[in-house]
């Protein structure tokens, strides 16, 4: 009988093969002073794993040789103490600017306009960081793969900030999603960066501003597609959310016109078995007509 094929691997929507792992460990093999990123970088370049831009898809690599290595498929280097890890939680700052702040209450019209900061500085990103570590109740962790980050701001307050919102990969696979669009596997493949999704909304806890949420749901609908596109030459045509229904019944977004597709199984954004799986309600956003042909395109 001749040798067992060794089985593929499937990450972030591409396929390996038993070829392409034994060039990841022969490269790692012969790389061993690197750390785990430059490795990560030298795969991309290896097997030509880019992005639109040509942009090396260097996070998801990272991602990726980590998740065979706790497989045991490969063998990397010890970590270095200086890197973070994707999708681990790392330092909060605790600073006066994340402090809680007396009751701010009124309605949208009080406070407009609202708007939608992109953050780009050292200093935007240590606030959205604190402001997501302190008050959301998911924390911050280190986000998997792409994502694009907005400081919520009110004209009429000083400092404006009441809220954050982050726009990131979607998840690998959702059946209920999946059924909706009429997706089989290949095609999920070929068009899974067309979705983003909404992965942490925050409004601070001492905003209490009616109608606020929905109203950023709306704006952020209006601005990701053009956004997402200029950063990473992909233009979504959907957008995705998972609301914790023990907390939340997800109203904002069913007022801001999404759509509710159902419940998730509750398990892990790689198909990881978790010990108390939390089913999560699963809400999408079209941001075309025509999404659901471009999506099985």
């Amino acid at each position: 009988m001749g040798a067992l094929r060794e089985p593929k691997e499937t990450y972030c929507g591409r396929t390996f093969n038993g070829e392409d792992l034994n060039l990841i460990r022969e490269m790692i093999a012969d790389c061993m002073g690197l750390s785990r990123m430059e490795l990560a970088n030298t795969v991309c370049e290896l097997l030509n794993w880019q992005r639109p831009t040509g942009k090396l898809k260097a996070k998801e690599c990272f991602d990726f040789l980590e998740y065979l290595d706790e497989k045991g498929r490969i063998q990397l280097p010890e970590k270095m103490k200086s890197g973070r890890q994707k999708g681990y939680a790392t330092r909060i700052p605790q600073t006066a600017q994340g402090d809680e702040r007396p009751p701010v209450i009124g309605t949208v019209k009080d406070f407009a306009p609202i708007t939608l900061r992109v953050v780009k500085t050292d200093d935007q990103q240590l606030l959205w960081r604190e402001l997501i570590g302190r008050h959301h109740y998911l924390g911050f962790k280190v986000p998997f793969g792409a994502h694009h980050r907005y400081l919520i701001e009110a004209a009429r307050l000083d400092p404006p900030t009441v809220g954050c919102l982050q726009f990131s990969s979607p998840a690998w696979k959702m059946a209920d999603r999946d059924d909706w669009i009429g997706w089989d596997a290949d095609t999920r493949k070929r068009n899974l960066q067309r979705i983003v999704n909404n992965s942490r909304f925050l409004i601070l806890p001492w905003i209490h501003i009616k109608n606020l949420a929905s109203t950023v749901l709306a704006l952020a609908s209006r601005r990701i597609g053009k956004d997402w596109e200029e950063r990473y030459a992909v233009a979504p045509v959907l957008l995705e959310t998972l609301v914790d229904p023990a907390r939340y019944s997800g109203t904002c977004y069913r007022a801001a016109n999404w759509i509710y597709l159902g419940t998730t199984t509750g398990r892990g954004r790689m198909d990881e078995n978790r010990a108390k799986p939390k089913p999560k309600e699963l809400f999408v956003y079209p941001l075309q007509r025509k999404f659901r042909a471009e999506l099985l395109a």
